[in-house]
C-alpha cells in the first residue's frame, strides 16, 4: 500500500511513519526531513503554513498513484489548554494562520491528491481531528476547535462527493496524547506515563494499521479515542 502522511516529522506523524512501514511504501510531508530517518522512506519537504507555495510543492513531487493519505497535522493558540487561555487574546494573525494551515492548507491539498487516490482498489483518507472539535467538548479554544470541527464537515462532505468511487473516509477523534514516548518505548510504559491522561501513539497506530486493513466494503466513518481518565468524556 502507498501511503502519504502529513505532518510526518515527530510526534503521532512520525510513530505513523515508523509503525506502517513495514510492508507499505511511505511517503512523509514535513518542513524538513528528519535526521534518523530510514533512507528508504519517501519525503517531501513542504510548509503547509504556506499553504499555496506546499501544496504546488507536494503535487509535483508526490506519486502519480496513492491508496491512502493521513492528514495529520494542525497547529493551535500559543495559550491553548493553559488555564489562563483567553480568546480575546488571540491575535488576528494567529487566528488566520490556524484557519490557513488546519482548514485551507487540508482542502487544498486534497484537491490536488484525490484524483491520484480514486483508482486505487480502496482509496482512504483519514484526517486527524481532535476531541476538541467535538459538540460539548468542554474545551474554550475557539479557533482550534473551529478548526477540528471543521475536519468532519471536510470528511462527511468528500465522503458524498465520491461515493460511487467508493471513497472511504475517516475522522480520527483524538484526546490528548503521550508524544513524549515513540513507538520505541514500550506501549506499557507509555500508558503508565501518561497516568491515564495521555493516550499512548501505540494506540494511535494499531488503529490505523486496522483501518487501512478493513475490506473495501466497509469503513469507519468517525472514530473518538480519548483517554481513560479524560473527564470530558
Amino acid at each position: 500500500m502507498r501511503i502519504m502522511v502529513i505532518g510526518a516529522s515527530k510526534g503521532l506523524g512520525r510513530a505513523l511513519v515508523d509503525g506502517l512501514s513495514e510492508g507499505n511504501e511511505l511517503i512523509g510531508v514535513s518542513r524538513s526531513r528528519p535526521s534518523d530517518l530510514d533512507q528508504h522512506v519517501h519525503w517531501i519537504e513542504a510548509d503547509m503554513s504556506e499553504p499555496l507555495r506546499a501544496v504546488e510543492v507536494i503535487e509535483r513531487q508526490a506519486p502519480q498513484h496513492l491508496d491512502a493519505v493521513l492528514y495529520n497535522l494542525g497547529i493551535w493558540e500559543t495559550r491553548a489548554f493553559e488555564d489562563g487561555y483567553s480568546f480575546l487574546e488571540d491575535s488576528d494573525a494567529q487566528i488566520l494562520q490556524m484557519i490557513n494551515v488546519n482548514v485551507a492548507a487540508t482542502l487544498l491539498l486534497l484537491k490536488r491528491l484525490l484524483p491520484r487516490m480514486l483508482g486505487a482498489a480502496k482509496p482512504q483518507v483519514l484526517l486527524t481531528g481532535s476531541t476538541s472539535g467535538l459538540p460539548q467538548s468542554g474545551r474554550p479554544e475557539v479557533t482550534f476547535g473551529a478548526s477540528k470541527f471543521a475536519l468532519k464537515g471536510i470528511a462527511d462532505s468528500l465522503r458524498e462527493g465520491f461515493r460511487d468511487q467508493r471513497l472511504a473516509v475517516t475522522c480520527l477523534q483524538l484526546g490528548y496524547l503521550n508524544t513524549q514516548d515513540g513507538l520505541q518505548t514500550p506501549v506499557e510504559q507509555a500508558a503508565r506515563n501518561g497516568e491515564g491522561q495521555l493516550i499512548p501513539l501505540h494506540d494511535v497506530v494499531a488503529l490505523v494499521r486496522t483501518l487501512l486493513s478493513l475490506s473495501d466494503a466497509s469503513y469507519v466513518r468517525e472514530l473518538v479515542l480519548p483517554a481513560i481518565a479524560d473527564e470530558r468524556f
